[in-house]
C-alpha cells in the first residue's frame, strides 16, 4: 500500500495497530456487534446504500453492515488490519473494499456514503474535530454517523485524569476519551443531528487481556497496577473498579451516539 503523509500521532498508531493486528481476529470482544445490531435499529439500508467503517481494525463492524446488505467499505490506517478485514468478509463470503486513510483526512468526495460508522477507535484519532468535519462532508443527505467508544463521565474530572493515565500507560498510542457532552458539541458544531445518544457501563473483565493486546512493556503494567491499587475511592466507585476470581474489572463508560445529514 502506498505510503500516507502521517502526523507523528498517526504514524505512532498506524505501527502499533500494524504489529498487534492478528489480535484482532474473531475471538476478540469486538466480534460481538451486538451494540452496532441495537445502535442501527430502525436505520434502514437505501438501495444499494453506501457504507464506511472508519479505523474498521478486525472489520467486524464492515462485515456486520455487509451482512446487513450494505455496500461496505473498510478504512484503517494499519496495512496488516485491512488486509484482516478483507479477509474476514471473504472467508464469511462477503466482499468488501478497503482504503488505508488516517480519520482526519479520508480520500473520498463529497456526500460519498449514506452510513459512516467508527467504533473504539476514536480515543486514538489526533483530532476529533477534524475527524467529524470529514464524516459530515463525505455523508449524503439524509445519511447517518454512528460513534461508539469509551468516554468519560461528565463534569468528573478526577476520574478522567486517572483513567487518562493508565490509559496512556496501558498504551501509549491513546489520546484521549471525550464525554459525551464534547462529542455531541462535535457532532451539533457540524451540521449534524443528533438522533440517540447514550452513555451505558460496560464491563470490562480482565485488565490481563488488555495489556496483552496492547503489548504494554512491563513497566508500565508495574505503573498501571500500582495505580489501580492506590485508586481513589471516588474512582473506584465511579468505574466500579474491584477483583473478581483474582482478575481486575472494572466498568467502561461506553458513548453511543447516532447522527443524521439533514
Amino acid at each position: 500500500m502506498p505510503e500516507l503523509p502521517l502526523d507523528p500521532n498517526q504514524s505512532a498508531v498506524a505501527a502499533q495497530f500494524d504489529r498487534q493486528s492478528d489480535r484482532y481476529g474473531k475471538s476478540h470482544i469486538l466480534a460481538d456487534t451486538s451494540d452496532v445490531a441495537e445502535s442501527l435499529a430502525g436505520v434502514p439500508v437505501p438501495p444499494d446504500g453506501a457504507a464506511l467503517d472508519v479505523a474498521t481494525g478486525g472489520g467486524h463492524t464492515a462485515l456486520y453492515l455487509a451482512r446487513q446488505g450494505w455496500r461496505v467499505t473498510a478504512g484503517d490506517i494499519a496495512p496488516r488490519m485491512l488486509e484482516n478485514a478483507a479477509r474476514l468478509a471473504a472467508e464469511a463470503g462477503f466482499k468488501i473494499e478497503i482504503a488505508r486513510f488516517p480519520g482526519e483526512l479520508m480520500p473520498f468526495p463529497d456526500a460519498s456514503f449514506d452510513l459512516v460508522t467508527v467504533r473504539v477507535a476514536p480515543h486514538h484519532f489526533s483530532s476529533p474535530a477534524q475527524f467529524v468535519a470529514e464524516v459530515a462532508r463525505i455523508l449524503r443527505p439524509g445519511g447517518h454517523f454512528l460513534l461508539i467508544d469509551g468516554s468519560v463521565p461528565d463534569n468528573d474530572p478526577e476520574t478522567e485524569a486517572w483513567l487518562h493515565l493508565i490509559e496512556r500507560w496501558r498504551d501509549p498510542t491513546h489520546g484521549r476519551f471525550l464525554s459525551r457532552g464534547a462529542w455531541e458539541e462535535l457532532v451539533r458544531d457540524e451540521g449534524l443531528v443528533v438522533r440517540r445518544s447514550t452513555l451505558q457501563p460496560l464491563k470490562q473483565p480482565d485488565l490481563q487481556w488488555y495489556f496483552e493486546t496492547a503489548a504494554t512493556p512491563p513497566e508500565n503494567r508495574a505503573r498501571v497496577l500500582e495505580a489501580v491499587r492506590t485508586a481513589p475511592n471516588h474512582v473506584r466507585t465511579a468505574l466500579r473498579l474491584g477483583e473478581e476470581d483474582g482478575r481486575i474489572v472494572w466498568w467502561w463508560p461506553r458513548l453511543t451516539l447516532l447522527a443524521q445529514q439533514p
